[in-house]
């Protein structure tokens, strides 16, 4: 199955998170397929910049995210354009 999920990078105690569409056996650190945005929850407000484009393509592929990178797509407004098109196939 593949997944949307966070991939820590940066140093000891100041995590930042590259949002990745991965193998979901994969380890959290290790082999990706490809890197759709960032996540930085230290700034205030927290940082998210998600390539919309990739991330819709990967939702329509099947990817799965996981709670968190589910609740980022939320406050980005992806989650609802990713549900309006699918609504909008099943309506046709």
């Amino acid at each position: 199955m593949v997944r949307i999920r966070l991939r820590r990078v940066g140093r000891k105690h100041r995590p930042i998170y590259r949002v990745v569409v991965a193998d979901s056996r994969s380890p959290r650190d290790g082999a990706f397929i490809e890197i759709i945005g960032h996540y930085n929850p230290l700034t205030d407000p927290a940082t998210v910049a998600i390539n919309e484009e990739k991330a819709l393509k990967w939702l329509r592929d099947g990817a799965q995210p996981t709670d968190t990178v589910s609740s980022l797509l939320r406050r980005l407004g992806i989650m609802d354009r990713f549900k309006q098109g699918s609504q909008a196939k099943t309506n046709s």
